[in-house]
């Protein structure tokens, strides 16, 4: 998520299903409590999980 790939993307890369992909990002937003990606990069790179 972290490098603004699409779920079919990330699919790709890690030979899953999209929507595989798409399940783990919904648990992953709900944990962090966001609503979306963008969000949920906010906290990535507040809490130092991320960075530039």
């Amino acid at each position: 998520m972290t490098k603004g790939l699409s779920n079919a993307e990330i699919a790709a890369q890690m030979f899953i299903g999209p929507e595989t992909v798409k399940s783990h990002v919904s648990a992953v937003l709900g944990k962090l409590g966001v609503r979306d990606r963008t969000q949920a990069m906010i906290v990535a790179y507040e809490s130092g999980f991320v960075t530039p």
